[in-house]
């Protein structure tokens, strides 16, 4: 599936869909045949529309897409910032397992590394093992820095427990 999987910037009228593929991955019940749901963890939606158009018409935020709407993932990379931020990763999971997330992540670091990023950084459900580890397999690590789970804040949902904590991690793109 890589070798023909390109990747580009989303657009505004790729909005809906994009809505619909992060749900899939991240809380619909197709997600539970990936391996990357949060379904057993967060209840609600992971985002809404209103919050995913806003982030494809920031000039701060590029949405890139893979093939026909495979996967997405954001790079925020504020002005003058040289640490930009991951977010919003999503593969349809039918296609977890398959290449496409470790292209996407690449284009990702590659569009922050254009935009001037040395370091690209994330935040992940600290009790995702399984997800950190893959992170970690493609250069990333963990900072050691804990931050607090945005409890209440739109396009979040609903974490089952109250004790949710991100960890951060980052990788250096300048080598």
């Amino acid at each position: 599936m890589t070798a023909s999987l390109t990747v580009r910037v989303a657009e505004a009228a790729d909005v809906d869909s994009l809505l619909a593929l992060v749900h899939s991955a991240y809380r619909g019940p197709s997600g539970r045949q990936g391996w990357t749901s949060e379904a057993d963890l967060i209840d609600g939606p992971r985002t809404t529309r209103e919050l995913l158009a806003a982030d494809v018409a920031d000039p701060a935020i590029t949405v890139l897409v893979a093939g026909d709407l495979v996967g997405c993932a954001a790079v925020t990379l504020a002005d003058g910032a040289t640490t930009a931020s991951f977010g919003m990763f999503a593969v349809r999971p039918d296609a977890q397992s398959s290449g496409a997330g470790s292209t996407l992540l690449r284009a990702a670091e590659d569009t922050a590394r254009e935009r001037g990023a040395s370091v690209l950084e994330m935040c992940v459900i600290d009790r995702r093992a399984e997800l950190i580890a893959w992170y970690e397999r493609r250069g990333y690590v963990r900072t050691g820095e804990s931050r607090p789970f945005p409890y209440g804040e739109e396009g979040v949902g609903v974490p089952r427990d109250d004790d949710f904590r991100f960890a951060v991690l980052e990788k250096d793109l300048r080598g």
